[in-house]
């Protein structure tokens, strides 16, 4: 059961919280927050990550730096490998294979030519095909790229090893030159700079791929000047991909970027939140609701963590009704994307 603990956060730190908008945090530490929501304390677990797959799993490279300017096409017209529409499959050799802990590991697939990109957009993914020979009927599971969509030559997945997990499980046997069958852009989210002025990320496991998708892109366009805040949790610290990544869009934008992460199992040394995300801890690091499209929250994990944070989809075309935490906040339906 989803435990909702009371916890009384002063107006202080609220204002605390809600300040990187404007100024550096002081100490670059999110330990305050976390000690007086109680979270490292909380009892119970992080249930809904062991409770389905997420629906997007996640390769990535580090953002740009403030100021860099976004490279521009030069010379002839971009070819992109996924071109939507009629187009079928396109048969990808797996060109590199990269261990990232236990159970997931980083997939280089080459583009059909050298100088193509694979002409998704922000935010969008593909789909993956396989059949085995004692499989009547192909697995078809989706996937989103986390190398930028500008990427020449490749793309990369990372992706999550699930016990009777057909797909998941293909993929992670596979063996550079082998091949895999890929189709797309399936269109999600689209993207425009400064669509919104703030968007809230909630992520679950591997569901930070198109959260990061979304948040590089935006890091990368020096005319965008979204913020952006993330609640990302795991099971423990190692299961937390693309750390590295989101240290560095910390450090760099410490006025736009603000991640807060939540551990089921963590080490003892661990200063961040400890159990279940919370209806405190979203209530203190969102962005207070607004009317409009100022602000825009974007949920991705597991089953358990939708129903918990937002309530689920009907279908991939179908967002369903608002539930759950979000709606108890005070978001409306229009405010909130289920990946």
């Amino acid at each position: 059961m989803f435990a909702r603990q009371v916890f009384r956060p002063t107006t202080a730190l609220r204002q605390h919280v809600r300040r990187y908008a404007t100024e550096p945090p002081k100490g670059g530490s999110n330990a305050a927050i976390y000690a007086t929501l109680g979270l490292v304390g909380a009892a119970g677990g992080y249930y809904y990550m062991n409770s389905g797959k997420s629906v997007s799993e996640t390769g990535a490279a580090p953002p740009a730096k403030e100021g860099e300017k976004v490279p521009k096409s030069i010379g002839q017209p971009v070819k992109a490998a996924f071109t939507g529409g009629e187009q079928g499959f396109v048969s990808l050799v797996l060109e590199n294979v990269e261990n990232i802990n236990h159970n997931t590991k980083k997939f280089r697939f080459k583009l059909p030519e050298e100088d193509m990109v694979s002409g998704l957009s922000v935010a969008s993914a593909v789909i993956t095909k396989y059949k085995g020979p004692q499989m009547e009927k192909p697995v078809i599971r989706p996937y989103t790229p986390t190398s930028d969509h500008d990427q020449a030559g490749y793309v990369e997945f990372i992706i999550k090893k699930y016990p009777n997990g057909p797909m998941s499980e293909h993929i992670h046997n596979m063996e550079p030159g082998q091949r895999l069958d890929i189709k797309g852009p399936i269109p999600k989210y689209p993207w425009t700079p400064n669509k919104h002025e703030h968007v809230a990320m909630i992520a679950g496991g591997t569901g930070i791929t198109p959260m990061w998708q979304v948040a590089n892109a935006i890091f990368k366009n020096p005319e965008d000047k979204t913020k952006v805040t993330l609640v990302f949790g795991n099971v423990s610290e190692e299961d937390i991909l693309m750390k590295k990544e989101l240290e560095h869009l910390e450090n760099t934008y410490p006025r736009r970027f603000r991640a807060f992460y939540v551990l089921d199992k963590p080490p003892e040394s661990w200063h961040g939140g400890k159990g279940f995300i919370t209806k405190e801890l979203l209530k203190t690091v969102l962005p207070e609701p607004k009317e409009g499209d100022k602000i825009k929250i974007f949920v991705c994990g597991p089953p358990g963590m939708y129903k918990a944070i937002s309530g689920g989809k009907k279908s991939p075309t179908d967002q369903g009704e608002l539930d759950g935490i979000l709606k108890e906040l005070g978001y409306s339906k229009d405010q909130v994307y289920k990946f």
